[in-house]
């Protein structure tokens, strides 16, 4: 059996989240499925390093899968990316260690968070951006993420109001940078919660309107409640980036 390890980039605009699930085949999961079992002639299931929801972009997601009966990586490529819909495409597919697996040995990864902040209209990225056009205040916003970094109890910027598991992650940095228009807010860590970096993002997006202080962060994380943090921004706007493994 031989274990495999692709780069995928998609837009997610049209699909249901990476994840396959049983009333839609309309996800990431179920089309890469689909196409490497057409090609390989053998069931296939596949595992991404991060699970992102419906509307929300990769441009660097890991994939990993096993074939009974291998089939050279060149060949695979070339399949894939002739049958795979033009929203979906492979970037690089190598053979792999018998271990690796591409969530399980993720060691940490980079969102990316884009805003168009200006009134004038976003024709070409309002796909791949939010729409802002209230001023937002960067040096407010780089304040209050300085002390979202580090390792916390995210449970306040948790998606998932009843998650059993622990909610404690590291987040080793978060930028805020803006070019011209657009203002990116960059996350890296070990791993992120059920929607936290939209609701990470909602969060920074009030300090730099004003509506929070920078130093409230603390309490927020402290509170453990969800209704502390802000509301998660749209998930279009959002890009998983970057999957780390060790070297």
């Amino acid at each position: 059996m031989q274990n495999y390890r692709m780069i995928l980039a998609y837009d997610g605009s049209r699909y249901q989240g990476w994840q396959s699930q049983g009333n839609t085949q309309n996800t990431i999961q179920a089309k890469v499925e689909a196409v490497l079992s057409r090609l390989s002639g053998q069931t296939v299931e596949v595992s991404a390093a991060g699970r992102t929801d419906a509307g929300v972009h990769a441009a660097g997601q890991v994939v990993s899968f096993r074939l009974e009966r291998a089939i050279d990586c060149t060949s695979l490529l070339e399949g894939l990316n002739r049958y795979l819909t033009e929203d979906i495409g492979v970037l690089s597919l190598s053979c792999a260690a018998p271990r690796f697996h591409a969530r399980l040995s993720a060691r940490g990864k980079v969102y990316v968070y884009r805003i168009w902040n200006s009134p004038e209209p976003d024709v070409f990225g309002r796909k791949y951006r939010y729409t802002l056009p209230r001023p937002l205040d960067l040096e407010r916003m780089e304040a209050a993420a300085r002390l979202l970094e580090g390792k916390h109890d995210f449970r306040s910027f948790c998606g998932l109001i009843r998650y059993k598991k622990s909610t404690v992650r590291t987040v080793s940095a978060i930028s805020v940078t803006r070019s011209d228009q657009v203002v990116e807010l960059r996350f890296r860590g070990d791993g992120f919660l059920n929607r936290m970096v939209r609701i990470l993002s909602g969060t920074l997006v009030e300090v730099g309107l004003g509506l929070r202080e920078p130093d409230s962060m603390p309490a927020v994380l402290a509170a453990r409640d969800r209704s502390a943090a802000a509301g998660a921004l749209p998930p279009h706007g959002l890009m998983l980036e970057t999957v780390f493994y060790e070297s």
